[in-house]
């Protein structure tokens, strides 16, 4: 069964009955390894050709639906049709015309890539590897009507088909053989995944992922006029793309682990709104530290005037401030700031249906009363509330936090609920070891809310060297050992920004990036009177908590203080979920240090050792 992208449920609002029937048999009667867009805009032009249909052995077609019956059919020509309406005279374009200049531009974007032209010492030197063609799908008009009415002079037999050769009984092989005779000639080699990707990368700029910036990198600047062509690109999966353009009104949740692109879908999904929407959009998080990186780059993105990011307490307290509202005090208030919002509700005094979109990131670190008070702030009219989460991430409280369903807190979802499986940010070293630290300390088949088991991540098959794991004699040796890796990485070309130190306390971020200071190495620490400037200015290594580390990626992390985790009286499940998200932070390697044995070193310690036995 070929994928459809969007989702037929998406696309339903727009489909014309042709078109509807037409997405129903390319599913059905293609192959798995077929790729379907519909209404999806192409290369620089941002043209929208109803159907592009991709087989990387057979290559790209276009095709055009056209709903229109016999009798309605006043003139044609091979420029043009005209026909009767309810409004009278239409002139439109002959369909085989639009469809061809729809492949055309599909044709120029590919031949600017010399990766997807044939080399020069092939028969085919400096051609496009990627054959494509075009054709039109006449909804309401058999075989029989076409060939009588004579208009296999306006538009080729070939390039054609009817009404009743796309009917439910039609022969699968059959279908197929009529849109590959479309093509005028035929592949002789199947496209390899890079080749793919780049395709992808040239035909829909929204799925680029910019070179080196992970899950942030999405909508590469260079995206809708840039002339050159990158050696690496970087794009979308076909599920994260095809989820990002499948997310439609109402109320949407994305249950994904560490490292599946959540964020990335969220950027995405925010710049579409912003074009939809005139009332402003809400992102809400509840890191500080990733609120800021998001409005750093949602900024970047020229979408600062439309969308709002705030993590969930400074919302609160901006509604406190824009509506009035008496403001906690002494210790603790921060903690009574959602009540006051609540509070303001209810008596009417702040108001309902602020926004036209409101999307969250770290759901997992949710209350049930935050949930409720932010589904009322969407506008009716709208309905638009998208929430990421994952259990495994859930560090700022216990389990219970999350046993509610969302029904109870106003999110009606049924049916409208994804789970992305596959971790891109970790090496297949990195994951392993994680999954295995996290499972020794917990059970990760326990049930969530509304029953939903946890979700265990899947590698996307990237591989790296093994975590380290080393012993110092003090918190001075484990800077020592630090320094002098930093300084290793530099000479060997790594940049400062590659690098992270994460640490459990604030007094170890503190110690360490005075430590780095004193060694020269520029480094800035996410303080929390400057978690917002943490990513300003040149190259520097980042300092930050395991709290605030969520939703960040380093190629290299470095993870200090383990020996100390956790210390007495804490949570150890609490203290796992916290070294589990420190260790997903890296892209490419991890090295954790410690001082003293403790339950998570040993754990740490024997998931490595398993690690390199697996080879």
């Amino acid at each position: 069964m070929a994928r459809l992208i969007p989702s037929r449920s998406t696309c339903l609002p727009r489909m014309t009955a042709g078109e509807k029937r037409v997405s129903e048999r390319l599913e059905q009667k293609l192959d798995d390894d077929y790729l379907l867009w519909y209404d999806v805009p192409i290369g620089l032009k941002y043209s929208k050709p109803d159907f592009v249909v991709f087989h990387p052995r057979r290559g790209l077609l276009v095709l055009e639906v056209k709903d229109w019956k016999l009798e309605t059919i006043h003139e044609s020509s091979k420029d043009s049709f005209t026909l009767l309406t309810d409004r009278g005279l239409v002139h439109q374009r002959n369909p085989v015309a639009q469809a061809r200049l729809y492949a055309l531009e599909i044709g120029v974007v590919l031949e600017r890539d010399p990766m997807l032209r044939h080399p020069p010492e092939s028969s085919y030197a400096g051609k496009l590897v990627c054959p494509w063609a075009y054709g039109v799908v006449l909804a309401n008009i058999t075989r029989r009507q076409f060939e009588d009415a004579g208009l296999g002079a306006i538009i080729p037999s070939a390039l054609v088909i009817c009404q009743d050769e796309f009917t439910p009984s039609v022969d699968a092989e059959a279908l197929q053989k009529r849109l590959w005779d479309m093509f005028p000639w035929q592949f002789r080699h199947a496209l390899t995944l890079p080749q793919i990707d780049r395709v992808r990368w040239h035909l829909f700029p929204e799925v680029r992922v910019a070179p080196g910036e992970g899950q942030f990198g999405l909508f590469d600047g260079s995206a809708k006029n840039a002339i050159h062509v990158p050696d690496l690109i970087k794009v979308m999966d076909i599920q994260q793309e095809q989820l990002a353009r499948s997310l439609g009104s109402g109320h949407r949740i994305i249950h994904g682990v560490a490292g599946s692109g959540k964020t990335m879908i969220l950027g995405y999904r925010c710049a579409h709104l912003a074009q939809a929407l005139t009332r402003p959009i809400l992102v809400l998080c509840f890191n500080k530290t990733l609120a800021a990186r998001l409005e750093q780059i949602l900024g970047e993105r020229d979408l600062s005037d439309k969308v709002q990011v705030y993590n969930f307490h400074a919302w609160c307290y901006a509604q406190m401030e824009a509506y009035h509202l008496d403001k906690p005090k002494g210790k603790g208030m921060w903690e009574r700031f959602p009540q006051v919002v609540m509070d303001g509700v209810e008596k009417g005094l702040v108001p309902r249906g602020q926004y036209g979109a409101i999307l969250i990131d770290e759901g997992h670190d949710f209350a049930p009363d935050w949930y409720r008070l932010v589904a009322q702030m969407v506008d009716p009219e709208t309905n638009a509330l998208l929430v990421l989460y994952d259990d495994t991430q859930n560090i700022y409280g216990k389990a219970e936090r999350r046993r509610f369903s969302w029904k109870s807190v106003g999110i009606d979802a049924v049916g409208h609920t994804t789970i992305l499986k596959l971790n891109y940010r970790n090496t297949l070293e990195i994951l392993s070891v994680a999954k295995a630290f996290i499972e020794a300390q917990s059970d990760p088949t326990s049930d969530s809310d509304d029953g939903q088991p946890t979700i265990a991540p899947e590698s996307a098959g990237r591989r790296g060297p093994v975590p380290e794991l080393l012993r110092a004699d003090d918190r001075a040796g484990e800077a020592n050992v630090i320094v002098a890796r930093i300084r290793e990485e530099q000479a060997h070309g790594r940049s400062l920004s590659d690098m992270a130190i994460v640490v459990r306390r604030d007094a170890d971020a503190l110690y360490f990036h005075e430590a780095l200071s004193r060694a020269g190495i520029d480094a800035r620490i996410a303080q929390k009177s400057g978690k917002s400037k943490l990513f300003q200015g040149g190259p520097t290594v980042k300092v930050v908590s395991m709290h605030s580390s969520k939703g960040l990626e380093f190629p290299l992390v470095f993870i200090p203080r383990v020996g100390q985790m956790p210390s007495e009286g804490e949570d150890a499940q609490l203290e796992a979920r916290l070294l589990y998200v420190a260790m997903t932070r890296a892209t490419e390697h991890v090295m954790a240090l410690y001082d003293a044995e403790s339950l998570h070193v040993s754990l740490l310690d024997r998931a490595i050792g398993e690690m390199r036995a697996a080879g």
